[in-house]
């Protein structure tokens, strides 16, 4: 009986075999795959074994015919992601910050069987897990999926909320109490995944990071519905700036001729760049003037001032004064 199930499963394991080892530069002939079918077990004739591929075609396997020799020779053409997708996927697991190394080494290793063997050690071509910067939080890929159900299912979620002291030791908020909260969006910036939601402890829109949550559960308590207003600031949370609050104000900026990618990176290329002088340019956009906006603009030192409205001038350079006085 055991030879009869082997044999039941030969069009099962020749797509396998088409799927792992073969791609365009590693075909197979038909006596090869016969050869690997018998030292599994499974019985297999050249009168048959084209039958067999062309059933396989039929049912929708992409499978091309090339020479080798004399012979023909088979290998899967098509497949669900062509190689430059995988490497895209590859790279963007290895270097995401909120998995950890265990969790991008195991999804990177799935990664690979979406290809033949032959490719599948090029995903990790210069993909060094181990020096980048990984969170050690092995949870926030559960706590993730968790919060969506909350999302989808529009319910409330708890979790509590850790920060780190001066020893670099773990300390829940609030004494360890759990956090209530409406969820509504799951923000992915700056490698970080962020939860934007209604607290019911603060009573407003919050934004807290993925990664610092633990013990993340769904409840039956259906979430909160959101004012018009409460919706604006929603739309807010979206951006980085706003994580820390601030007042929301439209600011005329000056760059250097050099920041226009920077510009183009952070505003996206709609922005409406007016000329200056020779060397700079300005925009007039909405930004949060939270700790969050004034850390970016300051990290491009005299290339990036702002020329207006004179309020906002006068606060940049009361943060500048007050950097300062910390170096006296």
């Amino acid at each position: 009986m055991a030879g009869v199930s082997r044999q039941k499963q030969k069009l099962l394991r020749m797509e396998q075999i088409f799927n792992r080892r073969t791609d365009e530069s590693h075909a197979l002939t038909g006596n090869q795959l016969i050869d690997m079918l018998q030292a599994e077990g499974i019985k297999a004739e050249r009168k048959t074994i084209y039958d067999d591929i062309a059933t396989l075609c039929d049912s929708g396997l992409g499978i091309e015919t090339t020479k080798s020799g004399h012979s023909n020779a088979y290998y899967l053409a098509e497949r669900l992601f062509q190689d430059e997708e995988l490497f895209v996927l590859a790279d963007a697991v290895a270097s995401c910050k909120f998995l950890t190394i265990k969790k991008s080494n195991e999804l990177i290793r799935k990664l690979q069987t979406l290809t033949s063997d032959h490719k599948a050690a090029q995903l990790r071509r210069s993909i060094y897990v181990d020096n980048r910067t990984k969170t050690f939080n092995e949870s926030i890929y559960y706590n993730i999926n968790t919060i969506q159900n909350g999302i989808y299912g529009e319910r409330e979620i708890t979790f509590k909320y850790f920060e780190y002291d001066p020893d670099k030791k773990k300390q829940l908020r609030h004494g360890g109490d759990p956090y209530v909260v409406s969820p509504y969006q799951l923000i992915w910036e700056n490698d970080n995944y962020y939860l934007a939601c209604f607290c019911h402890k603060h009573g407003k829109i919050c934004r807290y990071r993925v990664d610092r949550m633990t013990t993340v559960s769904v409840t039956d308590t259906k979430r909160r519905a959101l004012t018009d207003e409460e919706e604006e600031e929603l739309k807010n949370q979206r951006s980085l700036y706003s994580m820390y609050g601030g007042k929301l104000e439209t600011v005329r900026i000056q760059f250097d001729n050099s920041l226009m990618n920077v510009v183009i990176d952070r505003f996206g290329e709609k922005v409406i760049c007016h000329k200056n002088s020779e060397d700079s340019f300005y925009i007039i956009c909405d930004v949060q003037l939270s700790p969050t906006f004034w850390g970016w603009l300051f990290q491009f030192g005299p290339m990036a001032k702002i020329l207006a409205p004179e309020y906002v001038r006068d606060a940049a350079v009361k943060k500048l004064e007050e950097i300062m006085c910390t170096y006296e």
